[in-house]
């Protein structure tokens, strides 16, 4: 008998392989959902890359219904997303278009998800960024994409949202998150300052069992300092 069911969006990812490698411990269903499969998962949804936003939104409920079988989850878990530079000067809406298909699709498809197979009191989770809280001149795109995540994390938060009773929708910050790539990209850094993977599962784990929820349509920064990570709501 599993402890629960979670869908991690963006499952393939360093941080997405992270949460499914910790519910999967934790005796957790997991689906994940991505553009390739996360052989940990009990279920993979291949996301097709070339389909248009309602397509994927389509294939992801109907795959997922699929595999319920008219169970619900505990958890929409979404960490998909990814990076991209660049400033008004330089491919801006090619940049924006690529930050949006993956960090506003996912999300958005995830409230979906959500609003169809959540349990009450359930958790949809996102992930926004700390850096669009303001400017991004060196990353509009990004800053665009995120801070359309923030809002629509606000939105899940309030009444009438669409989604379960009593469900928790909140929005992680991060800063620097402590992945390979990221080590490699940045060797000279303070990782010290950067947030492990490990916590931020175990966080979505905390709030999954009802402990230490900040208000629903709040945005949460994590902020690591000294290998010490602050939750610090916005």
């Amino acid at each position: 008998m599993a402890s629960g069911r979670v869908v991690v969006y963006g499952g393939r990812g360093a941080l997405g392989a992270a949460c499914v490698n910790h519910f999967k411990k934790a005796n957790f269903w997991v689906a994940s959902v991505d553009l390739n499969p996360n052989e940990s998962a009990d279920v993979n949804i291949t996301v097709p890359k070339e389909a248009s936003w309602v397509q994927q939104e389509e294939h992801v409920v109907k795959e997922l219904e699929t595999a319920l079988q008219g169970q619900k989850v505990n958890a929409v878990i979404c960490v998909a997303g990814g990076w991209a530079g660049g400033n008004a000067a330089k491919d801006l809406s090619k940049q924006t278009d690529l930050m949006w298909r993956q960090s506003v699709w996912s999300s958005t498809i995830a409230a979906t998800v959500a609003s169809k197979y959540l349990s009450p009191g359930g958790l949809v989770a996102l992930t926004g960024a700390k850096a669009a809280l303001e400017g991004t001149p060196g990353m509009i795109g990004y800053g665009l994409a995120k801070a359309a995540v923030h809002q629509l994390t606000k939105s899940l938060g309030a009444k009438d949202s669409g989604l379960p009773e009593n469900s928790l929708a909140v929005a992680i910050l991060p800063v620097t998150l402590d992945t390979e790539m990221n080590r490699k990209w940045m060797p000279k850094a303070d990782f010290g300052s950067w947030t492990p993977l490990t916590f931020v599962a175990q966080l979505f784990d905390k709030w999954i069992k009802g402990e230490e929820r900040p208000p629903s349509g709040s945005l949460v920064a994590l902020v690591t300092k000294d290998n010490v990570t602050d939750l610090i709501i916005q």
